[in-house]
């Protein structure tokens, strides 16, 4: 990869694009049926993981469409698993995580909507074939016939989040890891971040987090919940391995000024006390900070744990007026991911 962004290239940012709030309208949620064997280790747990992206599915669809791209062999399953309660979108796929995999939604003057079509590795080639998903974005895109850009950085939608008012947070342990960007300075990345999602400053957050599938994704770690306002998941306990590199989020987060040179407010939610491991004997990433945001409501993860509780009741005090649906996600989280990871909002026009 350059190092370089040639200043001949048309960026987002020059055209008067920028990436919305998630809290923001949607037009609709992309999603896509589970289909990698090996993500989850054996049929029956991608049976399993099916069943639970079904569960997501129906529960977002009580607040907005939901179009669920599917391979055409698996298109009567995911109909039947549904209920019909989502529309389905035939098209080619590797793996199901639309966040990761579908495009960067933007928007821009008069209404205007686009999309950018990260560079995509397969989470630093951690599996193969990858094709398909590779150019998932501009097929998405295309259906919803918006202008794609082309993003000169290896980007998984669940490495980035964005206020809306010019601030994105990320983490050194992804986009700067070799083995998606190799020989990038922090410097280089954050000017393509910049040029390719209207951000006008980057907070990073460093490295060191467990989470060794997606090597860091903020969206198991952080997001904004209103500009100026951050939450973040702190371990239930000091002597698991994420505790330090949270604390120095943290550090990092109060220290930080955003775009609009504001101090931010950093909410602390505990994550899920019980730790559990996974098919291959790491920890489970179970992060209730992984929850989505649709019109109106609000789908987080259950991980039948004693904090699920306390923290559907912090998400409501900091969406009040939202409908919120706690779905158990034990079985699908076994893949490296939760429901902000498969479920992406595409922006209605202003």
């Amino acid at each position: 990869m350059s190092n370089r962004l040639d200043d001949d290239v048309q960026s987002p940012a020059q055209d008067g694009f920028s990436m919305p709030p998630e809290w923001e309208p949607h037009l609709r949620t992309w999603m896509c049926w589970p289909c990698r064997v090996e993500a989850w280790g054996d049929g029956e747990a991608l049976l399993r993981a099916r069943q639970a992206t079904a569960r997501i599915a129906r529960a977002v669809s009580t607040f907005e469409p939901v179009l669920l791209a599917a391979r055409h062999e698996d298109l009567a399953e995911a109909k039947l698993a549904t209920a019909g309660k989502v529309q389905l979108f035939e098209t080619m796929l590797d793996d199901s995580w639309a966040r990761d995999t579908g495009p960067s939604f933007l928007c821009g003057p008069a209404g205007a909507r686009g999309a950018v079509q990260w560079q995509f590795n397969a989470w630093g080639n951690k599996y193969s074939p990858f094709t398909h998903d590779a150019g998932l974005a501009t097929r998405i895109a295309h259906a919803a016939d918006l202008r794609v850009y082309d993003g000169p950085l290896v980007c998984e939608g669940g490495a980035i989040h964005c206020d809306g008012e010019g601030t994105l947070i990320t983490t050194e342990q992804c986009l700067l890891n070799p083995n998606r960007n190799p020989g990038i300075t922090r410097e280089e990345a954050e000017r393509r971040l910049k040029a390719f999602t209207g951000a006008r400053k980057v907070i990073w957050l460093g490295s060191g987090f467990s989470d060794l599938e997606t090597d860091g994704h903020i969206d198991n770690i952080a997001c904004f919940v209103a500009p100026g306002r951050v939450l973040v998941g702190v371990p239930s306990s000091p002597s698991l391995p994420d505790a330090a590199p949270v604390h120095e989020a943290i550090r990092r987060l109060k220290a930080a000024r955003d775009a609009e040179g504001r101090s931010l407010e950093v909410i602390e939610m505990v994550q899920p006390r019980r730790v559990r491991f996974d098919w291959r004997g790491r920890i489970l990433q179970t992060s209730y900070v992984n929850f989505y945001l649709a019109n109106g409501g609000i789908v987080m993860p259950g991980f039948d744990d004693p904090h699920d509780e306390k923290a559907q009741d912090l998400l409501a005090d900091l969406f009040p007026g939202r409908d919120i649906l706690q779905v158990e996600v034990l079985d699908l989280v076994q893949g490296g991911g939760g429901i902000h990871c498969i479920a992406l909002g595409e922006p209605a026009a202003p």
